[in-house]
């Protein structure tokens, strides 16, 4: 025995849990230990000497002694080494090299430079094949993710959010995206969490790596797991705090030539910006007062900086040799650059991980976690007269909405420039047209742990997703919104529980060099949903906001529905001498959404893992020296998807008709027993390696599913008392390809480092089949525009009215578009594919230096393709406020480049003068109420310096003496440089509708958002 004092400690992961098989030995000497089952090390040294930890898939860590008898250390997981350990389905966690199947892991650290206030966006251009579809409605907007295209026409094709193994509600957007009068966007589930309480994200992307969740998991999972208690230096107390301030990033880009009015004539009451050129004449205003003509800035006027504020407070810490504790407080606050909305969060989370027993064979994982959300004034968007920016985007361009700040007369009606008109004023808006949510969620956690022996363990886990959601909206009387004034209320619950028990076997060398590991278990998942909705409609009395003052009875609504899913599932791995894998797993659902006969499904999957650099090498051959690591995957899996509530059997909804009298009706969709659950097959292969001793790497997958057995509603004849009937049918297919390559082109660590990260992917998502019958589906549209899913066409496509054109190829005129005798576009009859929503391909390029205590990244990601309509380009045009309304200043009348018939069955080059106002507001009516949907299709494509941070580590020398272990200072700016777009100041980033699945549509949402955060962390 080494000559030496006693040091005894434990050794744990960052999550808290032992490690055992770690090295523990005295530098410089050969006496060494290894620590126990739980983590526990004993070794005798010199109260001088260093230790040295180490274990493979963990950064080694060097801790001197000085003196000290109990030495505890917690080891981080190294992502550099190869036998890198992560996160996969049901919490497991695995070698990397062993997986069959894509999975990228996002750490905490990256989420919270990302300074996103919703921890969706956090994942733009991190993750290769994960689209963010993000809407642009204030603090609280929703953002909806999208993995490796959709695979069905009916759900919201989100993958599965999993919480410390506890299932996430994640609603996204408005329950009602009605074109003229839509509700407003209620943000997404995943924005309640906060960003400093996530340690790791795993993405599992293909359907082997999902497949262990069953029928929940047909869209894929991310797997969030959240912080635990670890040895820290001091007393483990960190508090962070970050300001932001907000401002424009784009807008619809307006001109500045031309004033109110109609036909080159100044007039004060008019909605347009047709009137004269802006020149400084003086003419009369809205208040009947003389002003020089000039134009305004309306949008950045009303817009005001935005200012928010992130306060973290976190504990971590082994707070015994068998308990460990994580606890934080956050208060975030959002007052928005939007007047009136704003946004609150206040997140509470402890979790503590404990062992016991005689052996500390036992351990404990307990999780509370509180969120309460509050938003005010979430803004509206489309064509309506709440929403403020189309308001603002079509206010005439010479006329100053400073002037009506003062928004309300003497007896507080409305003011506005056009008394007696529709229009709302946007002050008057922001402080008399209000809404109101709030929500408060629990998410709850606990599992208990047996090590039974080295090889066998055995958990039960129970967890619970739980929030309440109150709404309120109040309209003061005086505007055309309500003479008197509207309220109405509403509270929507959730609860979902979970129950789930594993048993797991592990052991290597079982016979010879061949190991193994087997898991069983089950699960037991309930859910409900209520709602209870009223509207006093218009009210009796002004500005009494109560239910029973209405003019009318209040209306009122309510929704209940309950769901169960019991599951029973399992895996076996088997491995040969570290290098071959094979992975079989097998899950059976039974659901309650559909029939005995068909509620029980079963979903298998098997992959391969083969790293071929271990092969040779095990095997007595070399490897060159410039390659480390190579590894080639595949996997073959099946999941599904199962029906929402009550949509087996149709009953019937009672309700009240206008004069009061008691109805009954069935719905319009016939429902069929006999449906089954949607079945999505998906293959994969991959390669992986890794140069010059991990310098450089990369990750190639290819993949194709197929998503059959849709469940959609076929249409049927009216005259049957139904107008749709629920089906199995259809074939969703996805292809693609997904490349991540990383490098460290400059290591020095005591200089300067570089690393940089591409992620490209190409996704081919198709709509194979839907019925003999039916060859299109609607996704969602607004008049004459539609977005589809097409038997034999890509999903999503993109369908309206086109330009007339000459169709006989033989003549000269070919494909030119026709013009009427104003010469004036005309619409072709019918409709047409003008486009798709989808992108072609996606790209992120992520970059990190560090130069001693500085560091500095920045993220440019691209979306290339892909096509969307522009409702805000339309109505820009329309009123005359556009900037492509006025040609290099002027507005000379307009000879459009086309042909008109010539009366003999041909065609002459046209020549007929219109004015820009006849050609813009005709074009913009004709055949509907979108015009013609081709003139406002634009190219998608955009590509962005989305974010760039700046942080500086100050030197441990300065804080001595201040009892602070370590500060960091930084700043960080997103949405920094639109580097191109299409859409003429729109931002392809501000989606209508993302609850649907028609998603190439805006129309006249609020302008997004540039923000810069100053950032503090302090450690104590």
């Amino acid at each position: 025995m080494a000559q030496g004092n006693p040091v005894t400690g434990i050794v744990t992961d960052d999550l808290g849990a032992p490690l055992p098989g770690v090295n523990v030995v005295q530098k410089g000497t050969t006496n060494g230990t290894s620590t126990d089952f739980d983590g526990n090390f004993s070794i005798n040294v010199p109260s001088t000497a260093t230790l040295i930890f180490s274990s493979l898939g963990f950064t080694t860590k060097e801790v001197a002694v000085g003196g000290q008898s109990t030495i505890n250390v917690s080891l981080s997981e190294d992502a550099e080494q190869l036998g890198e350990v992560v996160v996969t389905a049901l919490g497991i966690k695995r070698e990397r090299k062993s997986l069959g199947y894509a999975l990228q892991e996002i750490k905490g650290g990256d989420i919270v430079d990302s300074r996103e206030s919703n921890v969706t966006n956090a994942l733009s251009g991190k993750v290769a094949g994960l689209q963010v579809v993000k809407g642009s409605n204030g603090p609280a907007s929703s953002s909806k993710i999208v993995l490796r295209g959709n695979n069905s026409l009916t759900g919201d094709n989100q993958p599965l959010i999993v919480v410390d193994g506890v299932p996430m509600d994640n609603f996204t957007g408005s329950n009602n995206n009605d074109f003229w009068n839509p509700a407003a966007d209620m943000g997404n589930g995943l924005g309640d969490l906060n960003p400093d309480n996530i340690e790791s994200m795993s993405v599992l992307k293909g359907a082997s790596a999902a497949a262990l969740y069953g029928s929940r998991a047909g869209n894929g999972v991310i797997l969030i797991t959240t912080k635990t208690g670890k040895a820290q230096k001091g007393l483990g107390v960190t508090y962070s705090v970050t300001t932001g301030f907000e401002t424009i990033f784009m807008s619809p880009e307006l001109q500045n030539e031309f004033g109110q009015g109609m036909d080159g004539i100044h007039d004060p009451k008019s909605g347009s910006s047709w009137g004269p050129k802006i020149a400084g004449q003086s003419v009369e205003n809205w208040n009947g007062e003389q002003t020089n003509l000039r134009a305004y800035n309306n949008l950045d006027n009303y817009i005001k900086t935005g200012f928010s504020v992130n306060h973290s407070l976190a504990f971590q810490q082994q707070v015994s040799e068998a308990t460990s504790l994580y606890t934080s407080a956050t208060y975030f606050s959002d007052d928005s650059k939007i007047p009136g909305a704003s946004l609150d969060r206040l997140n509470l989370l402890t979790r503590a991980v404990s062992t016991f027993g005689d052996n500390k064979n036992w351990s404990t994982d307990v999780k509370v976690q509180y969120m309460k959300t509050t938003a005010q004034n979430r803004p509206v968007s489309g064509i309506n007269n709440s929403n403020v920016f189309g308001t603002i985007y079509l206010l005439p361009r010479s006329l100053d909405i400073t002037e009506l700040r003062n928004n309300s007369d003497e007896f507080g009606n409305m003011i506005w420039y056009q008394p007696g008109g529709n229009g709302v004023n946007p002050y008057w808006a922001a402080s008399n047209n209000l809404n109101t949510d709030s929500r408060d969620r629990f998410l709850l956690s606990g599992a208990i742990k047996n090590e039974i022996t080295d090889w066998l363990s055995a958990e039960v886990r129970a967890g619970a997703d739980l929030y309440t959601t109150n709404t309120e909206s109040k309209l003061y009387a005086g505007s055309p919104l309500g003479t008197t004034g509207r309220f109405s209320m509403g509270k929507e619950t959730f609860v979902e529980s979970n129950y789930s028990a594993l048993l797991t076997a592990s052991k290597d060398n079982l016979f010879g060099k061949f190991g193994g590991a087997l898991t069983l278990g089950g699960n037991l998942m309930a859910q409900e949903n209520s709602s209870l909705g009223a509207n006093a409609g218009e009210l009796e009395v002004p500005n009494l906001f109560s239910l029973n003052n209405g003019k009318d009875k209040a209306t009122v609504s309510q929704g209940f529905s309950e769901k169960r899913i019991n599951s029973l599932y399992g895996t076996l791995q088997l491995n040969y001498d570290g290098y071959f894998f094979i992975d079989v797993t097998g899950r059976n659902d039974w659901s309650s959404t559909l029939s005995k006969e068909n509620r029980s499904f079963f979903y298998p999957s098997i992959s391969t893992s083969l790293v071929v650099s271990d092969l040779i090498q095990n095997n007595g051959g070399n490897i060159p020296e410039w390659l480390t690591y190579a590894k080639l995957r595949a996997s073959h899996a099946q999941v599904g998807n199962d029906l929402s509530p009550y949509q087996l059997y149709n009953t019937y909804n009672i309700n009240k008709d206008p004069n009061g009298n008691t109805v009954a009706g069935s719905g319009g969709t016939l429902y069929n027993p006999d449906v089954k659950s949607e079945l999505i097959k998906s293959n994969e292969v991959g390669l992986e390696a890794r140069f010059f001793q991990n310098r450089l790497s990369f990750d190639f997958a290819y993949y194709k599913s197929n998503a059959t057995r849709q469940l959609i509603d076929l249409p049927l004849n009216p005259l049957s008392g139904y107008n749709s009937v629920k089906a199995n049918a259809g074939d969703i297919q996805n292809e693609g390809i997904e490349l991540m390559v990383n490098a460290r082109i400059f290591d020095n660590p005591n200089g300067f480092n570089w690393d940089t990260s591409i992620n490209y992917s190409k996704n081919e998502n198709t709509v194979v089949e839907l019925t003999d019958e039916v060859t299109q589906y609607g996704l969602g549209g607004y008049d004459n525009i539609s977005i589809l899913a097409v038997a034999g066409e890509l999903y999503g496509e993109i369908y309206g009215t086109k330009y007339r054109r000459v169709e006989d190829a033989s003549s000269p005129n070919y494909n030119k578009i026709i013009v009427d005798g104003a010469g004036i576009p005309l619409a072709a009859d019918g409709r047409f594919k003008l486009g798709n929503q989808q992108p072609d391909a996606m790209i992120g390029w992520t970059n990190n230096f560090r130069y001693k205590n500085f560091g500095l990244s920045f993220l440019v990601d691209a979306r290339l393709g892909g096509e969307i309509f522009s409702g805000t380009n339309l109505a820009i045009g329309r009123s005359g406020t556009g900037a492509e309304t006025v040609v290099n200043g002027e507005r000379a009348d307009i000879v459009f480049d086309g042909v008109v018939e010539d009366g003999n069955g041909g065609f002459v080059a046209n020549t007929t003068a219109v004015s820009a106002q006849d050609y813009w507001t005709t074009l913009s009516d004709r055949s509907g109420n979108l015009g013609i949907t081709e003139a406002n299709i634009f190219d998608a494509t955009n590509i962005r310096l989305r974010s760039v941070q700046l942080d500086y580590n100050l030197p441990s020398k300065w804080l001595d003496g201040m009892s602070v272990q370590n500060a960091k200072i930084g700043v960080s700016v997103n949405n920094v440089w639109m580097i191109h777009s299409n859409l003429n100041g729109v931002d392809p980033e501000s989606v209508y509708a993302t609850s649907s699945n028609a998603v190439g549509f805006e129309n006249l949402t609020s302008p997004t958002s540039r923000s810069v955060f100053l950032n503090l962390a302090i450690s104590f």
